[in-house]
């Protein structure tokens, strides 16, 4: 079973006895010491460190605000047994009888092992090893959650950086808007320290707004112009 366990994670134990510890649940263990909660309680925190310095290097535009969001997203219980389930974790989790009676396992459960797994992983190999682990499964994550913020952010983004590098807030102008009341659309552009923009049409002031600024900050070289505006 260990076997089988270290290649559905893709890693090779040195010290095998830290790979069974951590499968071990406290529901099958003599002793909470002999289960798994300590090396979860190392794994907890191994994560939340990896991903904060990987969100660090990633979005050096970002502030605590929006870094913290999506750091919470990451390694909350829900995305922690998201992991442990494509890995297959809970198939090689050793419990109780009273537990094996259930027909699923709680989400906590499985979200405890991935990360008993991490820790584990963090005292056999290091912090290449963990890091290699952990980048592996959560940076399909980051980017599907940065995407999203991203496309709901640009304003946010232009603010930050207006504020920080142009010592100046965006102000957005409704140019123009066409149509009838019940299908109309606005035309927006911004200005920053008096310098204009190229303006956005949108079905609403917020979604002109948005594209505004996703240009805005295209003209900056915040992002580069050969990137198409998403469309959800």
């Amino acid at each position: 079973m260990l076997e089988k366990c270290q290649h559905a994670i893709g890693y090779s134990f040195q010290d095998l006895s830290l790979l069974e510890k951590a499968l071990n649940h406290a529901s099958a263990s003599e002793n909470r010491l002999a289960s798994n909660e300590r090396l979860e309680f190392l794994g907890d925190a191994i994560l939340g460190t990896i991903v904060c310095h990987e969100l660090y290097q990633r979005f050096p535009n970002y502030l605590e605000g929006e870094l913290t969001k999506i750091k919470s997203m990451i390694v909350s219980r829900r995305t922690c047994a998201r992991i442990a389930d494509q890995i297959g974790l809970a198939e090689f989790l050793h419990v109780g009888k009273g537990m094996k009676a259930q027909r699923k396992l709680p989400l906590s459960c499985i979200a405890a092992v991935l990360e008993s797994v991490i820790g584990a992983i963090f005292l056999d190999g290091g912090d290449p090893a963990a890091r290699r682990f952990i980048l592996t499964h959560v940076s399909p994550l980051l980017d599907e959650v940065t995407a999203e913020s991203h496309h709901e952010n640009f304003k946010s983004m232009l603010q930050q950086y207006a504020q920080q590098e142009m010592d100046s807030t965006p102000v957005y102008e409704l140019l123009d808007e066409k149509g009838p009341d019940h299908s109309k659309c606005f035309e927006v552009g911004v200005v920053i320290s008096q310098q204009r923009f190229a303006s956005a049409w949108g079905p609403s002031k917020k979604d002109a707004e948005q594209l505004a600024a996703y240009r805005a900050l295209q003209e900056l070289q915040i992002i580069p112009k050969e990137n198409e505006y998403p469309v959800t």
